[in-house]
């Protein structure tokens, strides 16, 4: 049986995972309440209840964090391709 490859990403420079994370997370939370307020919109379409701005702030709060490391993520891979010279 192979020992399983290290899933890290290589040392490189410039900015650590956590920076790049706290820059996106304003606009990742900001991008996740306006779709939850649009989600909310269109509930109203099949009788749901309305979602208060305040309400679709606090969702995209909450749903900002796991959407930067996602976000972060891509980015990463984004400066490895670059890096590296491929494609």
């Amino acid at each position: 049986m192979r020992p399983q490859a290290n899933r890290r990403a290589p040392k490189r420079s410039g900015w650590p995972f956590w920076k790049i994370a706290v820059v996106l997370y304003p606009f990742t939370a900001g991008a996740a309440a306006v779709n939850v307020f649009f989600l909310g919109l269109i509930g109203q379409a099949i009788s749901l209840p309305a979602l208060s701005p305040g309400t679709s702030v606090l969702i995209g709060l909450a749903l900002g964090l796991p959407l930067a490391w996602v976000a972060t993520r891509w980015v990463e891979r984004l400066i490895e391709h670059a890096e590296s010279g491929e494609g």
